[in-house]
């Protein structure tokens, strides 16, 4: 939870005005997967609906209980048994689908491999034997460190196949990161590769897991994948995967795992220096990730090429590179660098490559992209696509309006998924055969969940109104806890509002019921006694034909609480924002959203401080406001950059 006070209702009032909307085109709406009689059907018998839902996973034991809900603890499909891995490979290959790609693999210096779900089956299956023969049991923690190829998904899957819970740390996190999570869920083998190729040089990993490992002998062996062929250190517990895994049988024989048992623990930022381990189990997380997978981006297997543009390090990899569409038989593009390497079109050039027909994507790399220009994307032929996606952040108005027109050629559905690490899957999004789609807008909850907006009291707001997000009903992919720490899980999640789930965001719904996300709760400005989200003054700033990117926050002030101060990025490319400008932008969100909401002050920055998932980091930009010492900056992808925007504050001033 936020340590601040969460605002009151008016807070999360609509400021923000948006009248366009985009139908379904009438062909992808006529074939939909999932048609409006969904909602329905979910609303008249929300049990029944996910249990059609997780028939569409191969059992080898029925549940005897769709779900046992004890506040706010959930079992789902009590007493089921399943196996991830036999769920995402082995089943497509007996079904006959073995030669069907499960993986397009691109690595960032331009090599290539196409894995069938055949070849996948056996890598999975050798990986497996591999890590029984290393001690790996049921129940045992395998910390994965690595960068985006294919060994990395084997691995989990592997993991997943035996029964050992996976837990992926981000392949740029700093050895103090890694080995806190190693203690954490105390890993008994860590798989990682010599390095990656990131921004067009190798990055070495085995250095940071040799310094995290150091003294923590509870890690008995670390599996290393040789990818750059870069020189390592090397020690009595270190394994080459090549010599450990490659040399195995392809024959496996997998068990069935109860649907409860825990399939990964993930990661997450506290407001404490403790990361949480959120902990997800298999059988109602599988259920959800298959189903949605499907039903938001409209999947066709037979002929879809699908590509999440995300890292296998964020629970937007596990979701929806790995578990989501392998269990649904896709084909999938897996990309290990960055979107500017070896040039500013890769993505595009990707798409072109495979003929991608859905496309999901972060909204602060589509701002990147939009600073970059339309002539880039207009380079490539993008004419495949059919279905594009944003996640991590609520999406401007403008940016998914680029994002349609210069990606999706103004024919494609966009569809603006919220959800989260501990929901496991998307919870709020626009199916794209039903929903006629706001820019900016998450629409509704997908049918089977049942989501609000909430007053200070837990009352539900009329339309029209904002406030906070919450889940009244529990859901199969939800989080079963925090790993370790029950009464974390419960004063975090559970302790705001009785018996309902929030997940610390703010939230409006329209004259129409629709939903918009407004970020976290944390990160509501508080001026003039008036609560405003930063995402809509954001949003206003984006709108402004100057500026490509905008992060704002609320500073201290003496006279109204807190004064907006905004850090813009500019299309030009300018080192600070010329007075006449600062009067024009100041007034472009007075008009948008009114008064109240114009910045105080404006600063132009050559980039914005964001995680390694594509995250603002407002709270660094409120110490720089405040003029304090700036906190741990250890996940951003590029902290020099905090010292460089320290040195504009002098140069930025606003007016009234």
């Amino acid at each position: 939870m936020a340590d601040s006070t969460p605002p009151s209702q008016e807070t999360l009032s609509n400021l923000l005005h948006e009248t366009r909307s985009f139908p379904p085109p009438p062909e992808l709406a006529a074939e939909a997967n999932v048609k409006a009689e969904a909602y329905e059907r979910a609303a008249e018998d929300r049990l029944g609906f996910w249990e059609e839902q997780a028939r569409r996973l191969q059992w080898e034991h029925p549940w005897d209980t769709v779900l046992d809900w004890d506040p706010p603890y959930a079992k789902w499909f009590v007493g089921g048994k399943l196996n991830a891995s036999v769920n995402c490979v082995d089943r497509h290959v007996a079904n006959g689908l073995g030669e069907r790609v499960a993986y397009h693999w691109e690595g960032e210096p331009g090599d290539t491999r196409s894995i069938t779900y055949a070849e996948l089956k056996d890598m999975v299956s050798q990986a497996a034997n591999a890590m029984t023969g290393l001690g790996v049991g049921k129940g045992d923690r395998v910390a994965i460190y690595m960068p985006m190829i294919p060994e990395t998904v084997v691995a989990m899957l592997a993991c997943a196949r035996i029964g050992a819970v996976h837990m992926v740390v981000f392949g740029g996190f700093s050895v103090d990161a890694l080995g806190q999570r190693l203690d954490d869920s105390r890993a008994k083998l860590v798989v990682t590769a010599d390095g990656g190729y990131r921004r067009g040089k190798a990055s070495a990993l085995k250095p940071a897991v040799d310094a995290a490992v150091a003294d923590r002998p509870a890690v008995e062996n670390v599996l290393v994948v040789r990818r750059t062929g870069q020189d390592v250190e090397w020690t009595d517990r270190d394994v080459w995967w090549h010599d450990a895994v490659e040399s195995q049988s392809t024959e496996h024989t997998p068990e069935a795992h109860d649907a409860e048992d825990p399939l990964y623990i993930m990661y997450t930022s506290g407001t404490t220096a403790k990361p949480k381990g959120i902990l997800h189990t298999t059988g109602g997380y599988l259920t959800q990730a298959a189903y949605t997978h499907w039903a938001v981006f409209d999947l066709k297997a037979e002929t879809d090429v699908y590509w999440c543009a995300a890292d296998i390090g964020w629970v937007t990899g596990h979701s929806y590179i790995v578990y989501g569409p392998l269990a649904n038989a896709a084909t999938t593009v897996l990309y290990e660098g960055t979107p500017d390497t070896p040039h500013r079109g890769r993505f595009w050039e990707i798409i072109q490559k495979y003929g991608v027909t859905i496309a999901y994507m972060a909204p602060t790399a589509i701002r990147t992209f939009m600073k970059w220009g339309d002539d880039i994307p207009a380079e490539f032929d993008l004419s495949s696509l059919r279905v594009i996606g944003s996640v991590g952040e609520p999406i401007n108005p403008e940016a998914y309006i680029w994002y349609r027109e210069n990606i999706g050629g103004n024919r494609t559905p966009v569809v603006d998924t919220w959800w989260q690490t501990e929901t496991g899957a998307i919870m709020v999004s626009p199916l794209p055969g039903v929903t006629s789609g706001k820019p900016g807008a998450a629409m509704r909850a997908l049918p089977g969940i049942v989501a609000d907006v909430v007053d200070e009291a837990g009352r539900s707001v009329p339309d029209g109104d904002g406030g906070f997000i919450v889940i009244r009903e529990p859901w199969p992919a939800m989080l079963r806890g925090i790993w370790g720490d029950p009464q974390r899980y419960e004063d975090t999640y559970w302790s705001r509002f009785e018996g309902l789930y929030f997940p610390g965001d703010g939230a409006k719904k329209d004259e129409d019921g629709d939903l918009w996300l407004l970020g976290r709760v944390d990160d509501v400005m508080l001026v003039s006694g008036h609560n405003i989200s930063t995402t809509e003054v954001e949003s206003a700033l984006v709108s402004h034909p100057r500026v490509a990117e905008a992060a704002v926050v609320g500073a201290a002030d003496k006279v109204t609480g807190q004064a907006i101060v905004g850090f813009v990025i500019l299309r030009d490319g300018g080192e600070e924002v010329p007075e006449e400008l600062v009067k024009e932008l100041r007034n472009h969100v007075g008009t948008s959203l009114g008064p109240i909401a114009k910045p105080a002050r404006l600063l132009a920055v050559p980039e914005l401080p964001k995680t390694r998932s594509g995250k603002i980091m407002r709270r660094l930009l409120r110490d720089i406001a405040e003029e304090r010492a700036v906190g741990d900056t250890s996940t951003l992808t590029d902290s020099s950059i905090m010292d460089v925007i320290a040195k504009q504050l002098p140069s930025a001033r606003g007016d009234d």
